[in-house]
């Protein structure tokens, strides 16, 4: 059946001019280009965002022509400073999956799209903005670039994407410092241990990104479908891992630690996570008294005080 050629026409005009709040999406000679518009909030995603993202990446689908899509944040600030905390503040244990199952939606989405997929980092790339990072297929950054986990600091928890690709990517030890010691790396520290594939000067950001998509355009589309699954493969095996960190996650949204962190940094103060282990250390010796008083038994078969 043949379809009316204006239907057709409208069709791919959507495809290279798709409309967003959150983002901005353009084709341009043959590339995807998604940026994340939000750079009052350096670039930070909410839930509309991660729809948004999910959706242009899944749209790269409808034209073949298309041989790579590159992801980059608007201004000269950031990246992406991760989530947003307005929007992570609302999250609890019930609503919790509403935000997990986008960030795996959006990796998800990332990974399985048959073109590579490229992180063009300038400035700040921390928290979700690294995790998002690190689903991409290649990254390259400028030299003025900070990549991170901050999440111990802001009692947040990576474990979207972090907590199973760092290891595999920088090594176990440096994984677990970069994320219980929240360490930044430079954009040369980044390239040096392997977590990004290149650093260039901030000017010629754009045109080393080029380099590459033209490359990219210049080798088999069938190729590189292939061995992107090849390569996907065998971490496509640490499915598991994620829905595990997933609900982990779900148990930190909503706490009192989460919330401290966040809202110590909205307000531009520390936050206070040593009152949740003096917290616990009471609760932890109310708990042994008890066990000393029998408490952990019924009524009738406790010892009784000596006089």
């Amino acid at each position: 059946m043949l379809r009316p050629k204006g239907r057709t026409m409208a069709k791919k005009a959507r495809a290279k001019t798709r409309k967003y709040e959150d983002i901005l999406y353009e084709v341009k000679d043959q590339i995807a280009w998604i940026t994340i518009n939000r750079p009052r909030v350096m670039n930070a995603f909410r839930e509309q965002s991660l729809d948004e993202m999910i959706d242009a990446v899944k749209g790269t689908r409808e034209d073949p022509s298309i041989a790579a899509i590159v992801f980059k944040g608007a201004g000269t600030e950031a990246f992406s400073a991760g989530g947003d905390f307005y929007a992570m503040k609302r999250l609890n244990w019930t609503n919790g999956a509403m935000w997990n199952d986008r960030m795996q939606g959006l990796a998800m989405a990332i990974r399985g799209v048959p073109i590579p997929v490229i992180a063009m980092v300038n400035g700040w790339c921390m928290g979700g903005g690294h995790e998002l990072a690190l689903w991409c297929d290649l990254v390259i950054a400028s030299e003025k670039s900070m990549l991170g986990q901050t999440g111990a600091k802001v009692g947040a928890c990576p474990t979207v994407g972090a907590t199973q690709y760092l290891p595999r990517i920088i090594g176990e030890r440096l994984a677990r410092e970069m994320i219980f010691c929240a360490r930044r790396f430079t954009a040369k520290e980044a390239a040096a241990i392997g977590l990004i594939n290149k650093a260039v000067p901030e000017r010629d950001l754009l045109s080393e990104t080029l380099k590459w998509c033209e490359t990219i355009k210049g080798h088999s589309p069938q190729t590189i479908r292939m061995t992107k699954k090849g390569l996907n493969a065998e971490s496509d095996n640490m499915y598991g891992a994620w829905q595990h960190g997933m609900e982990l996650l779900a148990h930190v949204w909503g706490s009192e630690e989460s919330l401290e962190g966040m809202n110590a940094f909205l307000e531009g103060r520390k936050p206070n996570f040593q009152k949740f282990r003096m917290k616990n250390k009471r609760e932890l010796e109310s708990y042994l008294a008890g066990c000393e008083r029998d408490l952990n038994a019924p009524p009738s078969m406790r010892k009784k005080k000596r006089r």
